[in-house]
């Protein structure tokens, strides 16, 4: 719009202002709520998988944990030295698909990435005290998924 004074663009300039700080509240206050994690039931999935089987879908397997809440995980806690699946403490020993079935103690599963975030092992510390077991379980399903689908693609 055309503005007649100096008044009248001063008045614009602190509404342009104003707005932009409401809209900066808004978003930096948006990332404090997050959508309801609905859980289906074990039955469901299985009668789901079951169905798929039967008519001859291919089902991808099943993560314990919640994938999106493991990689919020994996950068406040693990990026630090396994940024995008690699580990700058031991280079051979990255979270790549083959790596990790090479190096892992059980194997390339989450159970064996719970077993080695939990208590740790040469120079990787321990989590089991610092993570609750359902972060643990979370950032286990992001490094099997992400590994199953590989790092770049992430």
């Amino acid at each position: 719009p055309r503005l007649r004074s100096t008044s009248q663009y001063h008045q614009h300039q602190q509404l342009s202002k104003m707005k932009y700080t409401i809209i900066a509240a808004l978003i930096a206050s948006a990332s404090a709520f997050t959508a309801p994690k609905v859980e289906v039931p074990s039955a469901v999935k299985a009668a789901i998988a079951g169905a798929a089987v039967t008519a001859g879908v291919a089902v991808s397997p099943a993560f314990a944990g919640d994938v999106g809440a493991g990689e919020q995980v994996f950068n406040a806690n693990c990026a630090a030295c396994h940024a995008g699946g690699q580990n700058v403490i031991m280079p051979e020993k990255t979270l790549e698909k083959e790596a990790l079935e090479s190096y892992l103690a059980g194997g390339r599963n989450e159970k064996a990435v719970m077993t080695q975030v939990t208590n740790g092992k040469n120079a990787m510390p321990a989590f089991g005290g610092r993570l609750s077991d359902e972060d643990i379980a979370n950032v286990a399903s992001y490094v099997i998924a992400t590994s199953e689908a590989g790092w770049d693609n992430e």
